[in-house]
């Protein structure tokens, strides 16, 4: 932590996330990253320091606003899912099994996906991961009503996160992101998409065992 004046006002994680305009969840996982000086008391409650707050907050407001980031991403990410999807690209046979009402069906979990994923982002934490396996489960129960393999299914997955981690990579310079905050964005875009993949696999197999058991 860097030196504080010994008249500093110490600030509660509440009273420093209001400061910041952010919720104190977002405030903590800043803390445990390392991105703002914090001090623990023996309690166990975390404390910062005014002048950290007033530092921080002039840097993030030179770089971006908390959540601008986030924000960007998505519409980018969207944008790209449905040039890429339109286009058809060659060697997706997946996108042939889907008639025009299974893709509207798709595009509708698409944006449940893209809200989940910026909610998740913008710090709301792993209280998020189980709709995540939710929204997987319907991508295997959408896929398996149009016949569409594991291994189809799974393409089909790939080519949304090969989608969502490319828009991360092509985020214009001249907002300034720093390589640690991609870095974040693209652990926490990993760790639920992850989550929705294993649900489809979990929910194919599931639907396979319970054939087996029936036959």
């Amino acid at each position: 932590m860097q030196d504080t004046s010994a008249h500093d006002k110490w600030l509660t994680l509440v009273e420093a996330a209001e400061r910041l305009h952010v919720h104190p969840s977002t405030l903590r996982r800043w803390a445990n990253n390392g991105d703002i000086p914090v001090m623990v008391t023996p309690g166990g409650h975390r404390r910062f320091a005014e002048s950290d707050i007033v530092r921080f907050a002039d840097t993030r407001h030179n770089i971006y606003k908390p959540g601008r980031l986030e924000r960007m991403w998505v519409n980018r990410a969207l944008e790209q899912t449905r040039k890429n999807m339109s286009a058809r690209p060659l060697g997706q046979s997946w996108l042939e099994k889907f008639d025009e009402e299974s893709r509207k069906s798709h595009r509708v979990l698409g944006q449940r996906l893209m809200g989940l994923l910026l909610r998740y982002l913008t710090g709301e934490g792993d209280t998020l991961i189980e709709e995540a396996r939710s929204i997987g489960r319907d991508y295997a129960l959408s896929g398996q009503e149009v016949g569409l393999p594991l291994a189809d299914a799974l393409k089909a997955s790939m080519f949304f996160r090969d989608t969502l981690i490319g828009t991360t990579h092509r985020m214009p310079d001249n907002l300034r992101i720093r390589p640690e905050a991609k870095m974040r964005l693209l652990q926490r875009i990993n760790t639920l998409l992850n989550t929705v993949q294993l649900a489809i696999v979990e929910f194919y197999d599931a639907a396979k065992t319970d054939r087996l058991h029936r036959s």
